[in-house]
């Protein structure tokens, strides 16, 4: 693992490079694991292509995959303003409905605050009215920095059934189609494994497995633990600063079970290798270490920013998308396999057009080989 980093790592305009518009990805693919794979291997000093279905090759008994069970929840709703002009309010938390209002009032209506992002021809005004349906509507409290609102939704019925017949997946804004959202991102913008709604983005490098792909990589002896991180809308968030150091990252939720723990303290003490599937995974088992690298339950908050000269305390192996150029998921993968090395495997990537982001293929980035 690369813990050494030169002072070249830490400018911004390091991690640029040039990704021609046709190598975005704007739809899935048929089939989860026919996306392409990009295995670099930090050891041998090689690149191969390969198809995601062959990550099996490179699992060896006595491995443990863990990846991220957070569930996309649709954050995106579309309604109008009071005044009638079109409105759209992206929730950038999963509501939770004030205590005490699980009767509602004597109409029934219970409340839930959110802080958002409202789309609209004019910005809204405090005590605006945002309304979605005759059972949700919205009412904007306070303008918060960076365009930012603080809204009240106030519904009737249960909110989770609510957000998903009036919301729409909270696709990410380099996904551009004229056709807009379709029914099949209700699907495909979620792993297979999702179960705990909380998310604003997916854990896109889960999107490639399938139930049976992962029923073979067990078959061969590999254990599977489940973490949960909720991907925040800040994943998206440009860099502002040159000197990456000095960048805030955002905070997510985040929950490692006592099981998850134990299984990755037991492959470890057996020699096992740990894989991450995708840099929330990472950032979830990285908390969650001592200096040991002995991993313990934890939730709440986690605010890891990980870039190059981090010592990395858990994960051996990491299954990651392409990542947009000077973002902090390119930092992360850049502090395991090397800023020059991932740049090179970028570089190749475009040449020979693979896919890029949310919809994209794969790579593995190969830091330890199995024990002979």
């Amino acid at each position: 693992m690369d813990s050494m980093a030169s002072t070249t790592d830490f400018f911004l305009a390091s991690y640029h490079f040039a990704l021609p518009e046709e190598n975005i990805a704007q739809h899935p693919l048929v089939r989860r694991d026919s996306s392409r794979l990009l295995v670099v291997d930090c050891l041998d000093e090689e690149t191969r292509d390969r198809q995601f279905s062959d990550i099996c090759d490179y699992l060896a008994p006595g491995d443990l995959l863990v990846v991220n069970n957070t569930r996309v929840f649709p954050a995106r709703l579309l309604g109008r303003k009071e005044t009638g002009g079109k409105a759209e309010l992206l929730i950038l938390e999963y509501p939770v409905p004030e205590a005490g209002s699980d009767r509602g009032d004597a109409d029934g209506w219970q409340q839930a605050e959110v802080i958002g992002l409202v789309k609209s021809a004019k910005r809204p005004q405090p005590e605006g009215k945002l309304i979605f349906s005759e059972n949700l509507v919205g009412t904007v409290r306070e303008l918060l920095p960076d365009g930012k609102v603080r809204v009240v939704l106030r519904f009737r019925g249960v909110l989770a059934r609510l957000l998903e017949a009036h919301g729409q997946m909270p696709l990410p804004p380099y996904i551009r189609r004229e056709e807009g959202q379709t029914e099949e991102d209700r699907q495909r913008y979620q792993t297979v494994y999702a179960e705990n709604p909380g998310a604003v983005a997916a854990p896109t490098a889960g999107l490639h497995f399938t139930p049976e792909l992962l029923a073979r990589i067990q078959a061969q002896g590999v254990r599977i633990a489940q973490v949960t991180l909720h991907v925040g809308y800040g994943t998206f968030a440009p860099v502002r600063v040159e000197d990456i150091r000095e960048h805030a990252i955002h905070a997510e939720y985040l929950k490692v079970s006592e099981e998850a723990a134990a299984l990755v303290n037991e492959t470890r003490a057996a020699g096992g290798r740990v894989w991450a599937v995708g840099t929330t995974s990472v950032r979830a088992l990285e908390f969650a270490a001592d200096a040991t690298g002995q991993v313990s339950a934890r939730s709440g908050s986690c605010d890891l920013y990980i870039y190059p000269g981090y010592r990395f305390r858990v994960v051996d192996n990491l299954i990651t998308n392409f990542h947009l150029p000077q973002s902090s998921l390119l930092f992360l993968v850049s502090a395991l396999a090397g800023r020059s090395r991932i740049l090179a495997a970028y570089r190749e990537a475009v040449e020979k057009g693979y896919r890029f982001y949310s919809y994209g293929d794969a790579m593995v980035l190969i830091t330890r080989h199995p024990q002979r």
